[in-house]
């Protein structure tokens, strides 16, 4: 059963409170603490393996679209699970991130950059932790 967002909300699913968009499997609400302008959370109604896929689907569509409008030079989707993974609302939720030609000082890596240090492995910072 899908839950109407004031139940969401309620039910802790939901903090966020500015919704951006709404479809029947997914809301987007705009981040309460933005990390660029743009900045997207794509919530799932139903928290299985469908419902988080559709976020991830729609969150990389929409990012092509920004990019393509203009808006932005790319974009990064991802999730984080678990506290060790950064999560801090315990429910499934996908972020969708504009990123712009010299928003941070060296962009290569990606998302590999959410350890410090990882992520521009041509640089002498980098350490393989397998190693």
């Amino acid at each position: 059963m899908t839950a109407t967002l004031k139940q969401a909300q309620q039910q802790g699913i939901a903090p966020w409170d500015d919704v951006y968009f709404e479809d029947k499997e997914v809301w987007i609400f705009r981040d309460r603490y933005p990390v660029s302008e743009g900045h997207l959370l794509f919530v799932p109604k139903v928290n299985n393996d469908d419902g988080v896929m559709a976020c991830f689907r729609l969150a990389r569509r929409y990012g092509e679209w920004v990019v393509l409008k203009g808006d932005a030079d790319g974009y990064n989707v991802g999730i984080n699970s678990g506290s060790a993974g950064g999560q801090t609302v315990m429910y499934p939720h996908v972020h969708m991130i504009p990123r712009r030609n010299g928003d941070c000082e060296d962009p290569v890596g990606g998302v590999r950059n959410v350890i410090a240090g990882q992520g521009n492995y041509k640089t002498g910072t980098y350490k393989n932790p397998t190693k």
